[in-house]
């Protein structure tokens, strides 16, 4: 296999990370196949033909069937709004496509279920599946993974997690395709929040087992967005509802019996993209923080007395995940490095014959405590079962 031939469905903010990730990791890393970004589909003709030329596409199209149904395409990217993952994906998993799918998996645990069936019964025929949860793919968090991996802070006992945004501070704020739930399935909670569980999930090696939590809508209404803006844009005359989530807190339990909290806010007044999360054990811990993406903070709870606090480990030297193959020790990595790790990991797995992760199986995990959180804020905060997660058949 020397060429993937690659189609991406939908062109916006994330169609912009995802091209600047297979523009660029096959002129970074020896690749096993070189990834072509043959054309890029969305529904406005102009809009993604503007898309296609300044992202570095071959062509564009209005058709994702079409796309879908070309014999040139071997793999399928997806960055739609959520209401159109499940439709898409599985049609592509059919169609003999490897499919990247951006997160979270799908608006509903139904339709991640049955793509978490679709890329069960494709990968029978060698075909594979994975849900963009990118910030696993940051040099600092996949470190952390490995250090919690070999036993650095011990047993886990507790772990605090959060992902903060301010951009709906502003109440004038139009309302946006991921305010619509019939769009994008949920808000803050889905949005970020699935990142935030990933991470808790990705770093601990441990699954959530039940939560109790409560989510809320602080601006209930926002201008309505130009009739000719589509699903973004700038905003028009009257008002809509709001039907998603601002923001949402929990507990979580994990099967170890080890306890967990998570936030997610879109009204953070001041923050940015401040992804966090801190894991305490009996023997030290460690934490990380999205703005500061290039380290690590490490507490050795073995160190002698008179030398314990926590201390900044700089995530840039040639040991560390994926870094060996941009700069020289100290030079940063930032945002969009996380999207080439993404491609390598993807073309790489696909070559090998080999699943790779997260697959759609971990995304549907994430759905289900997707899915518990907001069953428990109906409930009035009740503990609440995240759903078993039994083997996906194949059929």
């Amino acid at each position: 296999m020397n060429t993937l031939r690659v189609a991406m469905i939908g062109y916006g903010f994330m169609g912009a990370a995802h091209s600047q990730g297979w523009r660029t990791a096959p002129r970074v890393f020896d690749l096993p196949a070189e990834p072509e970004m043959a054309v890029v589909a969305g529904r406005n003709a102009e809009a993604v033909a503007a898309a296609a030329h300044k992202w570095g596409w071959a062509e564009s199209s209005t058709d994702w069937r079409e796309v879908i149904a070309r014999h040139d395409i071997d793999v399928v990217d997806i960055v739609t709004p959520g209401d159109s993952h499940a439709e898409i994906a599985i049609a592509a998993l059919e169609a003999g496509k490897h499919v990247l799918c951006e997160k979270p998996l799908a608006n509903t645990v139904a339709e991640a279920e049955a793509m978490a069936e679709a890329a069960e019964r494709a990968a029978a025929r060698g075909v594979r599946a994975m849900v963009g949860f990118t910030y696993r793919r940051v040099p600092a968090v996949t470190f952390l993974r490995n250090l919690i991996a070999e036993g650095a802070v011990g047993t886990v006992n507790q772990v605090r997690a959060s992902y903060r945004q301010d951009w709906l501070v502003d109440p004038e704020m139009p309302l946006a395709w991921r305010l619509q739930r019939e769009h994008s399935g949920s808000g803050a909670l889905g949005d970020i929040g699935a990142h935030a569980i990933d991470l808790a999930q990705f770093v601990t090696g441990l699954n959530i087992e039940k939560v109790s939590g409560v989510i809320d809508t602080i601006v209930k209404e926002r201008p309505l967005l130009d009739a000719g803006s589509g699903l973004s844009g700038t905003a028009g005359t009257g008002y809509g509802q709001v039907s998603v989530d601002d923001v949402a807190i929990f507990t979580g339990r994990f099967a170890s019996g080890a306890l967990a909290s998570f936030e997610a806010s879109r009204f953070a007044t001041g923050r940015k993209n401040a992804l966090q999360i801190e894991v305490s054990g009996d023997r030290g811990a460690l934490a990380f923080d999205l703005e500061d993406l290039n380290s690590v903070q490490f507490y050795d709870r073995t160190a002698p007395a008179d030398r314990q606090g926590f201390r900044k480990i700089l995530v840039t030297e040639a040991e560390h995940p994926y870094v060996s193959a941009w700069w020289p020790a100290g030079h940063m990595l930032g945002y969009e490095h996380g999207f080439s790790h993404q491609v390598k990991d993807l073309v790489e797995g696909i070559v090998a014959g080999a699943d790779p992760h997260p697959s759609f199986a971990d995304g549907l995990r994430v759905q289900r405590v997707l899915d518990a959180v907001e069953r428990s804020s109906e409930n009035d905060s009740a503990w609440t079962r995240v759903a078993v997660d039994v083997p996906v058949q194949a059929g």
